[in-house]
């Protein structure tokens, strides 16, 4: 989810060459020590999201009943003196994550009916301008996650409903935040920045299973581990400002998805009816591009639009219910206000859809995905 500041929002995610607030920690470290002002600010974007299933064979059809996912970030900008070239700074943010829950017995029941995935990272982080013109930055993460997935087992009991597993745990994992930004003219910005791959490590989970009493041996509830790598993010950016109102940023990301090709669980108790599970995904690496703008009105108002296009790491033939993505466009929108000197609010609005017709090769689901997204954010900062 890239949803980790309010400003970039507004521009569809594009900041690693625009430094504009205590944000820039996570865009792009190098750059931070190009804000002037000691900063804190706290932000939130609600995430609501609707999806629909239809099934080729049947043409049943199902709907998605996830709650309203609220991705949050706090950022803390210091220096430790005016003149100071040195910038130190904490960065709290959530990049990966979501709720998706599907209603009660849909076609698809046996591959999902319920995941939840958080992901905390705690980024502190050193910020260095070793010139007017070249700064240089990192952060080291430490991220924190939970999960939760819920399937339906095809094991029918007497009170004629289906078996059912739960998996949930939480995990830890670590990872780094680096990165360069150049000013070669005053109209003109670079950054390049490296997010490293994070491994998210479960151990002693619990699996809970829910079967027929005589079905109980077979299905013993217990423990289980299990690894869920967060991709590398390469991103270049560049920024341009014709003047001092307006500035064009643009973001190429290059994701490393394809460390995810296996969501796999080992059952600390197997049986014949219980294995280790190794269910392909199959993802590949992509590029997303980010392009947006913002102009300034009165010197207190700021309005922002942008454009987002991003490749699916899915291929064909390995669409789930926990992940229905496909190619699509996300379009933004955003505002800016200075209160004073020492404050300033930020909002932003995030809509997308995709739609992907699939048959899943390892479940037989074969269907037509629509999902749709909107994502409205709102940000406080306070500036000394």
């Amino acid at each position: 989810m890239n949803l980790q500041g309010q400003t970039q929002q507004g521009m569809a995610s594009a900041g690693t060459a625009l430094m504009q607030d205590a944000s820039s920690l996570f865009f792009n470290p190098g750059g931070a020590s190009f804000v002037n002002n000691n900063e804190i600010s706290i932000g939130a974007t609600m995430v609501a999201s609707k999806g629909t299933f239809l099934e080729h064979n049947t043409f049943a059809t199902a709907k998605t009943n996830s709650p309203l996912g609220t991705p949050f970030t706090a950022y803390g900008l210091f220096q430790l003196k005016d003149s100071s070239k040195l910038k130190l700074g904490l960065a709290v943010y959530t990049p990966f994550g979501s709720t998706v829950e599907w209603e009660n017995g849909w076609s698809g029941r046996f591959a999902l009916t319920r995941l939840q995935l958080l992901s905390i990272f705690f980024q502190p982080t050193v910020s260095y301008r070793i010139t007017d013109k070249i700064g240089v930055g990192a952060g080291f993460v430490y991220s924190y996650g939970k999960v939760n997935l819920q399937k339906d087992i095809p094991t029918l009991g007497q009170d004629g409903n289906f078996g059912h597993a739960e998996l949930a745990g939480t995990g830890h994992g670590f990872g780094y935040n680096v990165g360069v930004y150049i000013e070669p003219t005053d109209y003109l910005s670079i950054g390049l920045t490296y997010r490293s791959q994070v491994n998210m490590k479960l151990n002693k989970g619990t699996a809970t299973f829910t079967v027929p009493e005589s079905l109980e041996e077979n299905f013993p509830s217990g423990e289980f581990n299990g690894t869920l790598p967060l991709p590398q993010v390469v991103t270049l950016g560049l920024a341009v400002k014709p003047n001092d109102k307006l500035a064009i940023a643009l973001d190429v990301n290059y994701v490393g998805w394809k460390a995810y090709d296996t969501l796999a669980f080992d059952y600390v108790t197997n049986t014949e009816s219980l294995e280790d599970t190794k269910s392909p995904r199959n993802y590949k690496n992509i590029f997303a591009f980010r392009l947006g703008g913002q102009y300034t009105l009165a010197d207190k108002l700021a309005i922002r639009a942008g454009i987002g296009y991003g490749i699916s790491p899915v291929q064909d033939g390995y669409v789930t219910p926990e992940t229905p993505d496909a190619n699509r466009i996300s379009y933004t929108i955003g505002l800016g206000y200075a209160i004073g000197e020492h404050f300033a609010v930020d909002a932003s609005l995030l809509y997308t859809q995709v739609t992907r017709e699939d048959t899943n090769l390892e479940t037989n689901l074969s269907g037509t995905f629509k999902v749709a997204v909107f994502a409205p954010g709102l940000a406080l900062t306070y500036k000394f």
